[in-house]
């Protein structure tokens, strides 16, 4: 008998998106990542993607002394893949936001495409009057911020990485980001198979439309063929109804409180946990498996949970 396709679930645990003040079930210390992450993996998700915070006001923190405490709890309580982002705050710079990955030595490490502008100031709106700290408001009403991904960037961070066997989530947000990781796999500087992940519903990239996940996956399929793995990630609302559509066509999923706080509507997500469950009911709904972490570090030609530096 035919054995099942193997889906791989990414949860993305805090991100620097959504701020402390918007759900008190974002997790901010490193205890709160660590196990909202291990419990995330208990329940299905293959690959965790991982920010810092500062544990006293939550704001987005890159330093590398800040993933200390976290990633090697995950590490010692689960065997799930730890991606570490370079794409931190869309405010910082691009040394501040590689730091983490180059200390750490990931297995994966996320990796923005292209330059866009990016827009939270409809949030500000939202959530003004329940934000507590000053910071929240300054960061979430910035119209002003161009998340800077030039080409110098990039290779800065592919050349950086690569050196330690790290291997990348492409994060897309629009068409041309696939046209410039297909830059960088022409020039040799990546290989496959490419883990794309490609991005809908965040203000400055490309819509969570029917026919805008569509479009991604056809110009992704005809620029590299077989030679990547499709994955999606939903913002807000869009973040199950997105990944059903590429369990269904042959994709991978991303959950995950940095991307979506909700659990339907009107009800915050109390967990991580609570979302990869979800995307997992949708993944065997369809006759599917979800991946294992040795499953998806085959699929992704991962170096192995051995050779990390932490």
């Amino acid at each position: 008998m035919a054995s099942k396709r193997k889906v791989i679930i990414t949860c993305a645990v805090t991100g620097a998106i959504h701020t402390p003040s918007m759900s008190e079930h974002l997790p901010v210390t490193a205890q709160q990542i660590a196990q909202s992450a291990i419990e995330a993996a208990e329940a299905g998700a293959a690959v965790v993607h991982l920010h810092a915070r500062d544990p006293e006001d939550g704001r987005p923190d890159q330093s590398p002394e800040a993933f200390t405490p976290f990633l090697q709890v995950i590490k010692q309580r689960s065997d799930a893949v730890v991606n570490i982002t370079t794409g931190g705050a869309p405010t910082m710079s691009i040394h501040d936001r590689v730091r983490p990955a180059a200390t750490w030595k990931p297995e994966l490490a996320s990796l923005n495409m292209g330059s866009m502008n990016f827009g939270l100031f409809p949030m500000l709106t939202r959530y003004d009057a329940q934000l507590k700290h000053q910071w929240e408001r300054d960061y979430l009403g910035n119209k002003g911020i161009l998340f800077r991904n030039t080409f110098e960037d990039i290779e800065h961070i592919l050349t950086t990485l690569t050196e330690h066997g790290t291997r990348f989530e492409f994060e897309c947000y629009d068409t041309a980001h696939l046209y410039n990781l297909k830059h960088f796999h022409d020039a040799g500087l990546v290989k496959g198979p490419l883990f794309i992940q490609t991005v809908f519903g965040l203000m400055g990239g490309i819509g969570a439309h029917y026919d805008d996940v569509m479009h991604m996956k056809r110009t992704a399929d005809r620029l590299f063929g077989e030679n990547y793995r499709w994955s999606v990630l939903g913002a807000g609302k869009n973040q199950l109804p997105i990944a059903a559509i590429s369990a269904a066509l042959g994709g991978h999923v991303r959950v995950g409180l940095e991307d979506s706080l909700w659990a339907g509507p009107g009800e915050l997500a109390e967990t991580n946990a609570q979302q990869v469950v979800a995307a997992r009911q949708i993944i065997e709904g369809l006759g599917l498996e979800v991946a294992r972490p040795d499953e998806a570090r085959e699929l992704l030609a991962l170096k192995g949970a051995d050779a990390v530096g932490f």
